[in-house]
């Protein structure tokens, strides 16, 4: 069964834009469409495969063989998780700017393999023996090659995901009426690839790190890699290339737009008018907004030499730019919910009932996977159900716009924070009920699966927001940084995560003792900490809702 929106036999003709891998034109029936997203976004699944083998699992590392406590623990994973996702800013640039994002997956892919490599060889030096009475004390040389591997991997996905997903989406024509539907449906798909990925590293890998060896836990992911790379590469005669037709960069056009505004500020707004009527190219509402910009259509001493000022076309792509600041800034306490499951949920789960039958453990971090089964489940649901009915009424390609989509998210994202707090109240009268309250390492005699509701609600979040934010970074930004536009949809999270680890510290440090993160979690609060997080998600969503209403989208129709 294909996605909705595979492209319907066509007249075979020239697709404008792009070229194939030798720089020749190329016919829309032998390249780009399904054919090619196939291949990326099998590599995409190998790749979150490999990801998620490393960070699911990677508290319970800092926290067992590292020796580290719940609250550094913590903070090192949101620093991690944040330099990964902010890393896509650069990887982008150099895609967009100089390599092109077929060659900067290629690089980054080869890094990748080689990061995970020697984090394997990391967990291949033997450490001291530890137990409760005695803390881990690995040797420094250990923690040394451990760090500088873990953050390769963070370098390395930094140019990989932005290039993959916006590769990917280039494969559609989006002035062909079918295959502007394929690309909408593209991210639906798309989304459910990435977790298809997750699903099978919580399922295999933790259970393996936990039980087996960390050493092999790493290892699969680094040979899943290079075998990624195989399959990408494989799709090259296929995949469609976007054609350079203007020599100067991106950043340097609309870089230049900001800075000769500036210098203009003392414009008077009866010169801007008038430039504005005579370039007569400003024709939709959004030309309206963050007018201060059109002073780069001027130059300070009047005159029109060329190179002295920015055109109007220069102009709209800034303030396209500019246009995304709020939504992005609003989106921000989403991202610091979002960076919980895989932190303080897997810790909660770590003090369960995890048992099935008397023999098996099911590994705290592997509920994860709930996340993403709940994905794999409702994305087909949303794609092939949902959008079709709404799309019969609104008109438009992917149903609801892309700003409600994110906006529901955020609204569920504040339920499942709620029922996590509620959960949590329920494990720590559990503790007090049983004698446990002063036992770190006992299991409260509650199911682990009481669990699960928060982490449904935070795949159904994602079903809304996480794939709605991808397509409207893509969507939003001038076509020569479409890999910019999707790494700053990654950045999100990754100040997110810093976000959230400051946070962690501020309530460590604010509430000492048998505070709300306390490495012993019966005598903490982390129901607290998750009202706090619901308090301050509302907050953002009323924000959130008062810039949404007020965005100008670059078509009419999305």
């Amino acid at each position: 069964m294909e996605p909705t929106g595979v492209e319907t036999p066509l007249l075979d003709g020239v697709v404008d834009g792009v070229v194939d891998y030798k720089g020749r034109q190329v016919i829309r029936s032998k390249s780009g469409g399904w054919r090619s997203a196939y291949f990326i976004i099998g590599v995409e699944v190998a790749e979150r495969f490999a990801y998620y083998g490393i960070s699911s699992n990677l508290i319970t590392y800092l926290t067992g063989p590292l020796g580290q406590s719940t609250a550094t623990a913590a903070e090192n994973v949101n620093a991690w998780s944040g330099t990964a996702s902010l890393l896509p800013l650069f990887g982008a640039f150099v895609a967009d700017a100089f390599l092109g994002r077929y060659r900067t997956i290629i690089i980054a892919s080869s890094l990748y393999i080689l990061a995970l490599g020697l984090l394997t060889v990391s967990a291949l030096i033997p450490t001291s023996d530890c137990d409760n009475a005695t803390p881990c004390s690995p040797p420094q040389f250990q923690l040394y090659l451990f760090f500088v591997s873990l953050y390769l991997v963070a370098f390395a996905q930094g140019g990989h995901k932005p290039c993959v997903q916006a590769f990917g989406a280039d494969q559609f024509d989006s002035n062909n009426p079918e295959e502007c539907k394929a690309k909408s449906s593209f991210f639906n798909w798309w989304y459910l690839g990435v977790c298809g990925g997750p699903i099978m590293a919580l399922a295999v890998l933790n259970y393996i790190q936990d039980n087996l060896s960390w050493a092999l836990g790493f290892g699969i992911p680094c040979i899943v890699m290079g075998l990624a790379l195989v399959i990408f590469s494989a799709g090259t005669v296929t995949y469609r290339f976007e054609e350079k037709v203007n020599e100067k960069s991106p950043f340097v056009r609309i870089g230049q737009v900001f800075v000769r505004a500036f210098k203009n500020r003392k414009t008077s707004p009866s010169s801007i008018s008038m430039e504005e009527e005579a370039s007569g190219t400003l024709p939709h509402q959004g030309s309206k907004q963050f007018r201060f910009l059109n002073k780069a259509l001027l130059s300070p001493d009047g005159s029109k030499e060329d190179g002295k000022v920015c055109s109007p076309s220069e102009v709209e792509e800034a303030k396209a730019v500019l246009r995304l600041v709020p939504i992005w800034a609003s989106c921000l306490v989403f991202a610091i919910v979002f960076a919980q499951f895989s932190t303080l949920f897997t810790k909660q789960g770590v003090t369960m009932d995890r048992s099935i039958g008397s023999n098996f453990e099911i590994p705290a971090a592997t509920f994860q996977s709930f996340i993403s089964i709940t994905v794999v489940i409702l994305v087909p649901i949303y794609d092939r159900i949902m959008v079709p009915i709404v799309r019969s009424y609104t008109k438009k390609p992917s149903g609801i716009t892309m700003l409600q989509r994110i906006g529901t998210g955020m609204f569920i994202s504040i339920l499942s924070m709620v029922v996590s707090a509620l959960v949590e109240i329920k494990r720590l009268q559990t503790a007090e009920k049983y004698g446990l309250v002063d036992d770190p390492n006992a299991i409260i005699p509650m199911k682990a699966w009481w669990l699960v509701p928060q982490y449904l609600l935070t795949g159904i979040s994602d079903v809304f927001t996480m794939i709605g934010l991808q397509e409207f970074f893509y969507d939003q930004v001038p076509s020569e940084l479409k890999s910019i536009g999707l790494a700053l949809y990654l950045s999100i999270f990754g100040v997110g995560s810093f976000l959230s680890s400051f946070l962690i510290s501020v309530v460590e440090k604010t509430t000492r003792g048998d505070g709300w993160i306390a490495d012993n979690l019966n005598r903490g609060h982390l129901d607290y900490f998750y009202w706090l997080l619901a308090g301050i998600s509302t907050v953002a969503f009323v924000i959130y809702v008062y810039f949404a209403k007020s965005y100008v989208y670059n078509r009419a129709n999305t």
